[in-house]
C-alpha cells in the first residue's frame, strides 16, 4: 500500500476518490498509518479549505488500511463502519497528515477473536498541518466478524 503504483491501481478498483483527491500512505506499519491529503483544488471546497468529505475520507483510510493489515493472512473476515465522528479544530488549508496510532490494539482484539465472534473499536484519526496543530480528528468505529 506504501507503493504509488500498487495503490494507485488498487484505489482505482476500490476506492476511486482517494486518486481524485491525491491520498498517500506514508507509512503503515503495525503500530501506525499514516495518510497525506494535499491541499489543491481537487481537494478544495469553496471556502479555501480542504472539503471535509475528502478529509473524512482520509481519515478513514488510515484507519481501514490498518485493519486491512492486521486481518491479512487470518482467515475470513467482515469489517464494516458502524459509527463515524468528527471534530474539526481548524482550518485545513494546507497538506494534511492523517494519523492512526492503534495498531497494537488492533491487532491484539484481532488475534483474540475466535469464529463467530464480533466485535467493534473506535479508532482515532488525527490531522495535522505542517505546523504540527490538530486540523481534525475522526472517531471511526469498525465492526469485525470472524467467519468460518
Amino acid at each position: 500500500m506504501t507503493n504509488p503504483l500498487i495503490f494507485w491501481f488498487a484505489m482505482l478498483f476500490k476506492l476511486p476518490s482517494a486518486i481524485f483527491w491525491r491520498l498517500k500512505i506514508k507509512t503503515l506499519d503495525q503500530n501506525k498509518c499514516e495518510v497525506s491529503i494535499p491541499y489543491f483544488w481537487r481537494s478544495q471546497n469553496p471556502f479555501r479549505s480542504i472539503y471535509f468529505a475528502a478529509l473524512a475520507g482520509a481519515g478513514e483510510l488510515s484507519t481501514g488500511a490498518l485493519c486491512q493489515m492486521a486481518l491479512a493472512g487470518k482467515g475470513k473476515f467482515s469489517m464494516l463502519v458502524v459509527d463515524f465522528k468528527a471534530e474539526f479544530h481548524k482550518k485545513a488549508d494546507q497538506k494534511i497528515i492523517l494519523t492512526c496510532d492503534q495498531g497494537e490494539e488492533l491487532f491484539s482484539l484481532i488475534d483474540s477473536m475466535e469464529v463467530n465472534d464480533t466485535n467493534t473499536l473506535t479508532m482515532i484519526s488525527t490531522g495535522r498541518n505542517p505546523s504540527g496543530e490538530m486540523v481534525a480528528r475522526f472517531f471511526i468505529t469498525w465492526s469485525f466478524k470472524r467467519k468460518s
